[in-house]
């Protein structure tokens, strides 16, 4: 749907290319966290954040911590494919290498307030990780 279409539609408003101010800081965060550098990436975070992942919920800058760090630091190659946003929310896309698994791709949606992300939705298939760790997939 083109931009100019959107207004005459009922619904959720679908996401633009243009630069918003959440699109500019998941790319920032991305970019770091995708680097391998978990502490810059931590710096976008909100104190109460909120994420929801495939592993469970966690609340909070201490527990995201745990959740990014040892992801981050533990890449071979980060690459970020898009970056889709507005003012408060954003998409990002990635892919990465990591020692036991090859183009593993995910996206995480994004809730920014007050220049710090809120809430973090991360979408990825666990089960190339569970096969690459020798596990039966649960």
């Amino acid at each position: 749907m083109r931009s100019s279409e959107q207004g005459n539609q009922k619904g959720p408003v679908a996401m633009t290319a243009t630069t918003g101010s959440a699109q500019e800081i998941a790319r920032q965060y991305a970019q770091a966290w995708l680097a391998g550098d978990a502490e810059k990436a931590l710096s976008f975070i909100a104190d109460d954040v909120v994420c929801q992942a495939s592993s469970g919920e966690t609340k909070g800058l201490a527990a995201y911590r745990q959740f990014l760090t040892p992801f981050a630091t533990g890449l071979v190659r980060g690459e970020l494919i898009d970056v889709l946003g507005d003012g408060t929310h954003a998409a990002t896309v990635y892919s990465v290498d990591m020692p036991a698994v090859k183009e593993f791709r995910g996206m995480e949606y994004l809730t920014v307030a007050d220049g710090k992300i809120t809430h973090v939705i991360s979408v990825f298939d666990r089960l190339p990780m569970v096969q690459a760790s020798g596990s039966q997939p649960a």
